[in-house]
C-alpha cells in the first residue's frame, strides 16, 4: 500500500478493546513480515499509533488493548488529551508542524517532538523547556520529496541544521523524520527513504543525529518504509479506522505560510 492511502489502508473503526487488539496485531504482523523480508530484526521497528481526531473514550479502549504511546498532529488537541488521560501514563509524541507561538504548550506535556524544522522553533522550545526543567526527544523533519506542500528542511540543509542543535541543551536529538511523496509511484517513495538513510548515515558519522532513528512510513506506505530502513512507523487509520476529515486538515499546507 502506498502513500496515497488506497482502499484498505484504513481499518474498520475500532471501538472496543478487542477491536484495537485485532487491528494492532494485524499492523504489527505486517511490520514484522516487511522487516523479515528486508533481512531486518522486527524488534528494531517501533510502531507509533497516531491518535489524531480519535475521541478520548476510544483512546482509553486503545490503551487497555496495550497502546501506551500515541502520536498527535495538533498541539491543542494533544495537550487536552494528555491532561484528560493523565491517569493512563501515555507517552505523547507530537508529529505535526508546530508554530513557534505554540512552543510553550508543547514544552508543557510532550514526551517527543518529530517535526523540528527551524532554529527559531528550537530556540523557543529550549527556552520553555529550560524554564520547566524538562528535556524533549526531537526528530528533525526533512522534506525528502521536495513537494511544496510539505514542511521540513530541504535535504541539503540538514547537516548544518543538525550541527547547530547542540546549542539547545534541552533538546535530545534522536533522528530524522519525513513524509514520503504522496504518490502511487513506489520507486519515488523508495527514493525518499533512500535520501533519509543517506542523511542519517552522514549524521551518525558526524555525531549529530543521536542514535540515528528514522521516523518514516504511515498507514499507506509503512511496508516500503520498513524495507527502506525506518525505525519508527506512524500508523493511524490501519489501527483506529478512517478519520472523519481528509488528512490535509491535519497535515497543513506549507504553501499557505
Amino acid at each position: 500500500m502506498l502513500a496515497s492511502s488506497p482502499p484498505g489502508a484504513a481499518a474498520a473503526t475500532a471501538t472496543t478493546v478487542e477491536d484495537f487488539r485485532r487491528n494492532l496485531a494485524a499492523v504489527r504482523a505486517r511490520i514484522d513480515a516487511a522487516a523479515r523480508a528486508a533481512g531486518r530484526d522486527p524488534a528494531e521497528i517501533r510502531l507509533l499509533p497516531v491518535s489524531k481526531t480519535v475521541p478520548e473514550e476510544r483512546l482509553r479502549a486503545a490503551h487497555a488493548a496495550g497502546i501506551t504511546q500515541m502520536g498527535e498532529n495538533k498541539v491543542q488537541e494533544a495537550r487536552r488529551k494528555a491532561a484528560n488521560l493523565a491517569d493512563l501514563g501515555i507517552h505523547w509524541a507530537l508529529i505535526g508542524h508546530l508554530q513557534t507561538n505554540k512552543a510553550k504548550d508543547a514544552a508543557a506535556f510532550a514526551d517527543e517532538f518529530q517535526a523540528l524544522d527551524s532554529l527559531r522553533l528550537a530556540e523557543a522550545l529550549d527556552r520553555r523547556l529550560q524554564a520547566a526543567g524538562r528535556g524533549l526527544d526531537v526528530y528533525v523533519q526533512v522534506n525528502s520529496s521536495g513537494e511544496a506542500s510539505k514542511f521540513g528542511l530541504p535535504p541539503e540543509a540538514v547537516a548544518g541544521f543538525l550541527a547547530a542543535l547542540p546549542a539547545y541543551s534541552s533538546l535530545r536529538v534522536r533522528g530524522l523524520m519525513t513524509l514520503a511523496a504522496h504518490t502511487d509511484d513506489a520507486d519515488r517513495i523508495r527514493e525518499c527513504f533512500r535520501i533519509m538513510r543517506t542523511l542519517r548515515d552522514a549524521g551518525l558519522q558526524a555525531g549529530t543525529v543521536g542514535d540515528g532513528q528514522l521516523s518514516m512510513g504511515m498507514s499507506g506506505d509503512f511496508e516500503l518504509a520498513v524495507a527502506g530502513g525506518s525505525t519508527c512507523v506512524r500508523v493511524g487509520q490501519a489501527i483506529f479506522g478512517a478519520r472523519p476529515a481528509p488528512d490535509s486538515e491535519y497535515w497543513p499546507d506549507n504553501t499557505a505560510k
